[in-house]
C-alpha cells in the first residue's frame, strides 16, 4: 500500500461518478490527501445515492461510469479505499439474487417457514445476507478480492459489520483472501475496548466524540441541565430516555425479528432484555463453544433472565445443535439495530440539554472530557491500531463539525445562552413542545444562515424520529408545520442578534482545534467531502449536498500562492498546512506519541520526538510556542511545530 497519510471521503453518485471524481485527484493531492475513501461502487439499484442498496456485487457500477472508469480513477494518482456492504443487498426483484427464488435462499438470511426476511434496521428493501455461508462470501466478494489483488484497490471499509452472524470469522475471511487494510464501520460505547480482529481499526467515531468532548465546558454541565429541565419541565436522566426510546423500537419497530426469536427459543421479556445491553452487541460464537470474557461482563450487565442468561452463556445441554445457537446469533444480530434505532434515531431526537453531544458513538450524557484522559485515549488507539481512522465528520454523522462546534460553544457562554434563549421565546410566543423548541434554537444557532428548504427539511426528520408528536408512520403535517413555521420566524430573529457573531466565533476556535488534532494524532485523518472549507450542513440527507468545488481549487490555489489566511479559507488552510507536514515528517508522524502538560486550557503532544501540536480547547487559552521551535501555522490558539529536540515547555496565558 502506498503511504497511507490522509483519507478523502467522497459521496459517489449517477451525477457525480468515477470521471468526475478523477478530475479532483489534482486539486486533492496537492491538498496533501493520500487516499480516495470512495462509497459503495458495486452494482446498486437504478437512481441510488448512496450505493448501499446493492443488486450485484459481481460488477462495478454502470451509473457511477462502469469498471473502465473506476480503474481510471484507481490510476489517477492516488490510492483507493473502498466502501463495502457484506451485511445486505436490495430485496427486490431488480436484483437477481431476490428476483431468484432458490438464490434468495441462498443469499439472504430468509425464514423458510413464513418468508419476513432479516431487515439492514428497519428498511424492508435491505434484506440481511447469509455472509457465514463460504459460498456466498466468494459470490459477494470476488470483484472485491480481485481489485484488492490486482492493486486497484488498496483496502475496504466495511459497512455495518455487527448485522453479521459472525463478524470475527468475517474478518478472519478476508484477511485469509488477501484483504489486509479492513477498517470496520463499527461503533463502540465509553468504555469499550475494539475486538482483537485482523482489522486496521474502525472508521473513528470514537474519536469524533472524544476530540468534541474535549471542547465542551464540562463547569457548565450544572447550568445547561437547569436550563434544559426548567425550560422543558423534564426531569429524567439521558439514561433515563435512552431505555424507554430503545424499548419502544424493540416492541414496535422490530416487531417482526422479534417474532422470529420467539420461534427459536421462548423467551419471556425478550423486548426488555434487548433494550439493555450497553453495547451495540455481543461476539458470542455458538456453533464455535466460544464466548469472550467481555461478552459475559456485558451480559451480566444487562437485564436477562437467568434462563435467557444461560442460554448465551452456552449453559444449555446440546446447545450447538439446533435452534437455541441460531437463536443467539439472531439475538445478538438484533441488540446493534434496536440500540440504533432507539438511541441515535430516538433518543437523540427526545433530549436537547447541548445537542452537539447528540452524535453517532457518542454520549450526551457524558459531559466534556480532560486532556489527560484525551491522551490516554490516544496513546491507546496509537498502540493498537496506529492505522485507525480518525474523523469529526461522516456520511452518517447528525452534524457537520463546524455546526456541532458552534453548539458546543454554547457550554461556555452558558449564562449568556440561558438569557437569550429566555428573550427570544418571551418575543417568538414559544412552542407547544418546548424540547423541540430548544433543538430549534440549538440548530439555528449551529447552521444559519440557512435556506428555508434545508431548514424544513431538517425539522421534518428530526421530529419524525422523535416520535412524539409526528412520526413517518402516520405523521402529523400540521404539527410540523407549525414547528417549522415558527423556526423560520426564529431564524430571522437570531439571524439579527450580536449573540450568533459570539457563538460563531467562538465556533470557529472550537471547529480548528478539533480539525488540528484530527490531522496530526495518532491515526490515519480522514477528511469528508467538501469540509476543508466551512460547512453547515445537517443530517443526512442535508450532508449530501453538491459541493462547489472550484471555489475549493481556486482557494487552495491562492493559498498556493501566498494568499492572505482569512476566517472564510483558514480550514482549508490548516488542512493543506498540516497534511504537507506529515507528508515531510511521515517517520515522525509514524512514530511516538508523547503528550505534553501544557496547563490548563491546552492540548499539546509531541510525536516522533520531532513535530509539537498544541491547540487550545478552552477560548481565550494562548498558546505560546517555545523558543527554538518553528511554527508553521501561525493561527491563533494553534501551534504546529518542527525542531528535533524532545524537550519543549508551552505556556498559557
Amino acid at each position: 500500500m502506498p503511504e497511507l497519510r490522509a483519507t478523502y471521503r467522497l459521496q459517489l453518485t449517477p451525477e457525480f461518478g468515477f470521471a468526475a471524481a478523477r478530475e479532483l485527484v489534482p486539486y486533492l493531492r496537492d491538498l496533501g490527501i493520500s487516499h480516495l475513501y470512495l462509497s459503495p461502487s458495486l452494482q446498486a439499484r437504478e437512481g441510488s445515492q448512496h450505493g448501499y442498496d446493492v443488486i450485484d456485487p459481481r460488477q462495478i457500477s454502470d451509473a457511477l461510469g462502469g469498471e473502465e472508469e473506476f480503474r481510471k480513477l484507481a490510476g489517477a494518482g492516488l490510492g483507493v479505499i473502498l466502501d463495502i456492504v457484506p451485511n445486505h443487498m436490495a430485496a427486490v426483484d431488480e436484483s437477481p439474487f431476490w428476483r431468484d427464488l432458490e438464490l434468495r435462499q441462498m443469499f439472504f438470511d430468509v425464514d423458510l417457514k413464513t418468508g419476513f426476511h432479516r431487515r439492514f434496521f428497519d428498511v424492508g428493501e435491505l434484506g440481511g445476507l447469509k455472509q457465514e455461508d463460504w459460498e456466498v462470501f466468494w459470490a459477494t466478494h470476488a470483484k472485491v478480492i480481485e481489485l484488492v489483488r490486482e492493486g486497484v484497490i488498496d483496502g475496504v471499509r466495511v459497512d455495518h459489520p455487527d448485522g453479521l452472524a459472525d463478524p470475527a470469522e468475517y474478518f478472519e475471511r478476508l484477511a485469509e483472501a488477501g484483504v489486509d487494510h479492513v477498517w470496520a464501520e463499527k461503533i463502540l460505547e465509553p468504555g469499550e475496548e475494539l475486538r482483537d480482529w485482523p482489522i486496521e481499526g474502525t472508521t473513528g467515531y470514537e474519536f469524533l466524540n472524544d476530540v468534541l468532548a474535549l471542547c465542551v465546558n464540562p463547569d457548565a454541565e450544572q447550568s445547561l441541565t437547569e436550563l434544559y429541565e426548567t425550560f422543558t419541565g423534564d426531569t429524567r436522566r439521558y439514561d433515563d430516555i435512552v431505555a424507554l426510546s430503545k424499548l419502544e423500537v424493540a416492541v414496535n419497530t422490530f416487531e417482526p425479528e422479534l417474532r422470529r426469536l420467539h420461534q427459536e427459543v421462548a423467551i419471556e421479556n425478550l423486548p426488555l432484555a434487548l433494550a439493555s445491553f450497553h453495547v451495540y452487541r455481543t461476539y458470542i460464537q455458538p456453533y464455535k463453544g466460544i464466548i469472550e470474557e467481555a461478552d459475559r461482563d456485558e451480559i451480566g450487565r444487562a437485564n436477562v433472565s437467568e434462563e435467557l442468561r444461560r442460554l448465551l452463556f452456552l449453559q444449555e445441554p446440546e446447545f450447538q445443535k439446533g435452534s437455541q445457537a441460531d437463536f443467539v446469533v439472531r439475538f445478538q444480530q438484533l441488540t446493534g439495530p434496536v440500540m440504533a434505532k432507539g438511541v441515535e434515531d430516538t433518543a437523540f431526537y427526545r433530549y436537547f440539554r447541548l445537542a452537539a453531544l447528540n452524535e453517532v458513538g457518542g454520549n450526551p450524557g457524558r459531559f466534556g472530557m480532560g486532556v489527560d484522559e484525551f491522551h490516554e485515549a490516544n496513546a491507546k488507539r496509537a498502540a493498537r491500531f496506529p492505522r485507525h481512522l480518525l474523523t469529526t465528520y461522516t456520511h452518517d454523522t447528525k452534524r457537520s463539525p463546524d455546526v456541532r462546534s458552534r453548539i458546543a460553544a454554547l457550554s461556555w457562554l452558558p449564562e449568556e445562552w440561558a438569557e437569550r434563549v429566555g428573550a427570544w421565546h418571551a418575543e417568538l410566543g414559544g412552542l407547544v413542545d418546548t424540547h423541540e423548541e430548544l433543538l430549534v434554537y440549538q440548530t439555528l444557532v449551529g447552521a444559519l444562515p440557512i435556506e428555508r428548504e434545508r431548514l424544513d427539511g431538517y425539522l421534518e426528520k428530526a421530529l419524525r424520529e422523535g416520535k412524539v408528536n409526528t412520526n413517518w408512520l402516520t405523521p402529523n403535517e400540521e404539527h410540523e408545520r407549525a414547528v417549522q413555521e415558527y423556526a423560520w420566524r426564529a431564524s430571522e430573529l437570531i439571524a439579527r442578534d450580536p449573540f450568533l457573531e459570539r457563538v460563531r466565533d467562538l465556533g470557529l476556535r472550537l471547529s480548528l482545534t478539533q480539525l488540528l488534532l484530527k490531522l496530526s494524532a495518532p491515526g490515519v485523518p480522514d477528511v469528508y467531502r467538501g469540509d476543508e472549507l466551512e460547512d453547515l450542513s445537517l443530517v443526512d440527507p442535508d450532508n449530501r449536498r453538491a459541493v462547489d468545488w472550484a471555489v475549493r481549487q481556486e482557494a487552495l490555489s491562492a493559498l498556493q500562492a501566498g494568499g492572505p489566511v482569512t476566517d472564510a479559507n483558514v480550514k482549508l488552510y490548516v488542512t493543506w498546512k498540516t497534511l504537507g507536514l506529515r507528508a515531510e515528517h511521515a517517520a515522525a508522524f509514524a512514530g511516538s506519541y508523547e503528550a505534553v502538560d501544557a496547563g490548563d486550557g491546552v492540548c499539546a503532544f509531541v510525536r516522533g520526538g520531532e513535530v509539537l501540536v498544541a491547540a487550545a480547547v478552552r477560548p481565550g487559552a494562548t498558546v505560546h510556542v517555545p523558543e527554538g521551535w518553528d511554527d508553521v501555522l501561525g493561527v491563533e490558539g494553534l501551534a504546529l511545530c518542527v525542531r528535533p529536540a524532545r524537550e519543549v515547555l508551552v505556556g498559557v496565558v
